[in-house]
């Protein structure tokens, strides 16, 4: 073989067969790929044999392959020493099955956890993932990876940790005697009761309970990760990964923003997530400065100078990233046709998330953004076997609630409206405070329900 030669070298007559073909004929990638591994090795073969192989015909051989360089010369020096032209065959990777992850997730997520029950139970494991012997903990780790970078979503049960009794939080107050946490005897600083002895509904925060800015209404509630929920976050997470356009839609307050939010935090750090808020059917120019904000451009330097805040707004939508649209129902059909020609741009590589209660009709109404969606995810209700298993979840209030109680209350007021339900802990968890010696039951469930108003 000849690095080099004087002479032109003759073109190597290799038919374009590319890895990725036409699998609708009923090919498959794999077959593809040992169909180009058949005919460039043979032919590279006959060149080498005839003393004029030479590094252009492996670059040849690779770009009619659908390959690297460096592949197409792995493959000429397997053949060289086994004398086979057929591909060698690498066993697959290993991959959690359901079992595997619903497990992963009763631990806490924790793959050394799920390693170690494997080895305790690999007579029962093994037989089930279809090996021979146990996979190590590198390979469990690396299983686990793949399956949330394609948007899986555990399902873990309600955090243990990080719960403080509210007595114990004080005295802690009190031994550190921060400034501003304590008053002048050495007590954790407190508002003062109303003079009627109720609860004063001022406390010490005015920042309501939240968390990852959601509205939670009372404090120990948490976010929970429902079925409706980690579907939102597998469709997002795949259309961000093919880098396409996600509408989420459905009733209010059936989780779109958690579910939105959720998914978000679940990616990549270096990925950026612009976050545009829209008034209520702006106009191009007040749209294009939302934009321009939610990149982190000067909006009122660019606003009036239309070219100016179109080139700076495509030149943004050039970088990886993503661009979320809450309530995209409040923009019009014009407007909307401007996100469609800034997505449309060649050199768009941004995501679009658009959420919004009646999204979806809202879309129809700009069929060239909306033939653009990648992704149509509703957001339904919560079904009524749901309802228990996620309230006490919720909040810890709901524990000693019977099942038919909270069925009754979902099915004559909240009618599987998450925010309908976090309303009722609300009211629920203040009539506890002003009357600790009552007990949760049907009838101040009623009371709380009783504070939803004509429509809940």
């Amino acid at each position: 073989m000849t690095a080099s030669s004087p002479a032109s070298p003759p073109l190597l007559p290799v038919p374009v067969v590319a890895v990725g073909a036409d699998r609708s004929a009923g090919g498959s990638g794999a077959q593809d790929r040992a169909l180009a591994w058949q005919v460039v090795v043979r032919r590279l073969l006959a060149l080498d044999e005839a003393g004029t192989l030479q590094t252009v015909h492996v670059r040849i051989a690779a770009q009619s392959a659908g390959v690297h360089v460096r592949t197409v010369w792995r493959w000429l020096a397997v053949a060289r020493e086994s004398g086979s032209f057929e591909p060698a065959r690498r066993r697959a990777a290993f991959v959690l099955t359901d079992v595997l992850w619903a497990r992963l997730g009763e631990l806490g997520g924790n793959v050394k956890a799920l390693h170690r029950w494997m080895a305790e139970h690999a007579a029962e494991v093994l037989p089930t993932v279809g090996r021979d012997r146990l996979p190590s903990l590198t390979t469990l780790h690396h299983a686990a990876t793949r399956e949330r970078r394609a948007g899986r979503v555990l399902d873990l049960p309600r955090p243990g940790y990080a719960r403080v009794d509210p007595a114990a939080y004080d005295r802690a107050l009190a031994e550190l005697a921060l400034p501003g946490t304590v008053d002048e005897a050495g007590q954790a600083t407190t508002e003062p009761a109303a003079k009627d002895g109720t609860e004063n509904a001022q406390t010490a925060s005015t920042t309501p309970f939240t968390d990852s800015g959601v509205r939670l209404y009372v404090p120990g509630a948490h976010v929970v990760s429902t079925r409706q929920l980690g579907q939102v976050t597998e469709a997002i997470a795949h259309t961000i990964t093919a880098r396409g356009i996600v509408c989420v839609y459905g009733d209010p307050g059936h989780g779109k923003t958690v579910a939105a939010q959720q998914a978000l935090r679940l990616l990549p750090r270096r990925t950026p997530v612009h976050r545009a808020l829209v008034a209520v059917k702006p106009a191009l120019p007040q749209l294009s400065a939302a934009l321009l904000t939610a990149f982190g451009l000067p909006a009122t330097a660019l606003t009036n100078r239309t070219d100016a805040a179109d080139r700076a707004l495509l030149e943004a939508f050039q970088a990886p990233g993503v661009l979320v649209i809450g309530d995209v129902q409040r923009i019009a059909a014009p407007e909307l046709d401007y996100l469609r020609l800034l997505v449309d741009a060649p050199t768009t590589q941004t995501s679009l998330v658009l959420c919004g209660a009646g999204a979806e009709r809202t879309l129809t109404r700009a069929p060239a953004l909306a033939s653009r969606v990648l992704t149509w995810q509703q957001v339904p209700r919560l079904d009524s076997s749901q309802i228990p298993t996620t309230l006490r979840l919720f909040h810890p209030l709901w524990d000693a609630v019977t099942d038919a109680d909270l069925l009754r209350a979902n099915t004559t007021h909240a009618r599987g409206n998450f925010r309908t339900w976090a309303k009722i802990t609300s009211h629920a968890y203040a009539a506890l405070l002003r009357h600790p010696e009552t007990t949760v039951d049907r009838a101040l469930l009623s009371r709380a329900c009783s504070r939803l108003g004509p429509t809940p």
